[in-house]
């Protein structure tokens, strides 16, 4: 056994030619079977493609069949007790948890602001109402004053600061 595994070892000189030849026939091999699987692929592509679509189709109403069914079967049952009840708070529970989480408003929350907005909206129209008419007075009792006479005359609107230029008149 130990001469054996010896010359197991040693190699041949011509085993190398061997062993490229047997690579390059595996090669050439693999390359033939890739060209076969395409060929098949073109030529009976349509065929298949059109059997899977005829699967799928027949999948599909097995499947709408099914969930039929089961609602069928639970609207008999009528789940409609205080199992089913807990289930669903359960479920409402979690989800507005992941909705606050989120920063999704409740419905509650939605109506304060509306609620909000709209007594803001009133009182802005309230304050514009009250301010058109107060600037209409506001108008005509400036028209007389003594102020306006003064610019009128060359005065100042407001007091030059200490050291400031006086502007010339282009």
């Amino acid at each position: 056994m130990a001469g054996s595994s010896k010359r197991s070892r040693k190699r041949s000189p011509g085993g190398t030619a061997d062993s490229a030849q047997a690579v390059r026939d595996s090669a050439q091999k693999i390359w033939l079977a890739g060209l076969g699987a395409f060929e098949r692929a073109r030529s009976e592509g349509p065929r298949v493609f059109e059997a899977l679509v005829e699967q799928g189709r027949d999948m599909g109403a097995r499947a709408v069949g099914a969930a039929d069914q089961a609602l069928k079967a639970m609207r008999q049952a009528s789940y409609r007790g205080p199992q089913w009840d807990k289930v669903e708070k359960a479920f409402e529970e979690r989800l507005a948890r992941s909705l606050k989480r989120l920063g999704v408003l409740t419905r509650d929350q939605v109506a304060d602001l509306t609620r909000q907005v709209d007594e803001i909206n009133r009182s802005l129209r309230a304050y514009a109402g009250k301010g058109a008419a107060g600037t209409a007075k506001r108008g005509k009792k400036r028209a007389g004053t003594k102020a306006r006479g003064k610019r009128a005359a060359g005065g100042t609107r407001k007091a030059r600061r200490p050291g400031a230029k006086r502007r010339r008149a282009a």
